[in-house]
Order: structure tokens, then sequence, then C-alpha cells
């Protein structure tokens, strides 16, 4: 038998954490804590309770991102990879403007602060990624976005901003994330 613990290392960003739940491995297979609140609470990480959970099927390549809502979200993959992107949009973070990576797999796990954008790309031919958020979305509610494209590092397989099946519209035409950065600093400024 093999016990993985639970273990929290901060990233780049500002509150941006990668998790790894408690995961126990016999031979008949492994159970992982998809969220256990005292494992939190001891690594000094406070969550609000979930509101909402999805699960996105992605096919490999698709690319889904980048979103920066006004709520926390623990996001990890059930089964596939997947490969994490995320933006500082957050004016007032010491580390606003920063983007960070993290490759994802079942047993890894991201924490992303409210205004923290985030995005994937699913990098095998099944890839279900699942978004716990701290408050329920809907349209319209307050945050920000930025195109996946021109982040300032490749993304594992090459993206199509013509193919509709690999990324959307609106993800391809939300604004690019060095002038949403500079818009962000205006506002702030003023």
């Amino acid at each position: 038998m093999q016990i993985i613990d639970f273990d929290i290392v901060a990233g780049d960003i500002d509150g941006l954490i990668t998790v790894t739940p408690k995961q126990v491995t016999d031979e008949r297979g492994t159970i992982r804590e998809l969220f256990r609140r005292s494992a939190f609470e001891a690594a000094g990480v406070g969550i609000a309770p979930f509101e909402q959970i999805n699960v996105t099927e992605s096919a490999r390549g698709v690319v889904r991102g980048m979103h920066a809502e006004n709520m926390t979200k623990l996001l990890t993959v059930a089964h596939g990879e997947a490969f994490g992107a995320y933006v500082d949009l957050r004016p007032d973070a010491p580390t606003f403007g920063a983007i960070a990576t993290v490759e994802l797999r079942p047993g890894v796990q991201v924490l992303v602060p409210a205004g923290v954008a985030n995005g994937f790309q699913a990098l095998t031919e099944r890839c279900q990624y699942v978004y716990c958020f701290d408050a329920e979305w809907r349209p319209g509610m307050a945050g920000e976005a930025c195109s996946p494209l021109g982040l300032g590092f490749d993304w594992p397989i090459t993206i199509d901003p013509d193919d509709p099946a690999q990324i959307s519209a609106k993800d391809v035409t939300a604004p690019h994330v060095t002038d949403l950065v500079d818009r962000l600093r205006q506002e702030t400024a003023s």
C-alpha cells in the first residue's frame, strides 16, 4: 500500500496554491480525496463552502479560458491530463500581471484565488476537468477575461484560433493579456 499525504506548494501568483490531496493506492487502485476541509485548515488555507461543482469533458487539444470571475476555484483533473494556465488580474495584488502554469493530472489540484484567470488545454484524448466554485456561476457576473493566445508561453499543442472545435470565438476575441493589464492599471490609477 502506498499513501501520499496532503501537501500544498505556493505558486508564482499570490494565493495560487498547487495541492496534492491525500491518496491511498493498493492492488485495487487509488482513492484520492477530492476535498477535505480540515486538511486545508491545518495547512492554514481557508476556503468558503463550495456553491457549485462542474465537470468539463474535453478532447485532446481543446483550450478553455482564461476567465477570472469573482470566485475562488479548486481545480483538478478526474481523468486524463491538462495543462493549466493562470494570470493574476487583481490590480491590488503583489503579483498583478504574473502568469503561471501547472501540469494537471489526477492527484494534482490548483486553488485559484478570486480575480486570477484560469484556463487549460486538454492533453489527452479524453480529459475530465473538475471545477469547484465558492460562488454560483451566472452570466454577467463580476470578473475579467483575456485571450489564451499571446500569454508568453507555448501551449503544449498548437492552437488554431480558427478552429471552433479547439477554442471558442469568445476566448479568441477576449482582450490580449497585455492590453487588459494596461487597462486595469489605468483604471486603478484613476
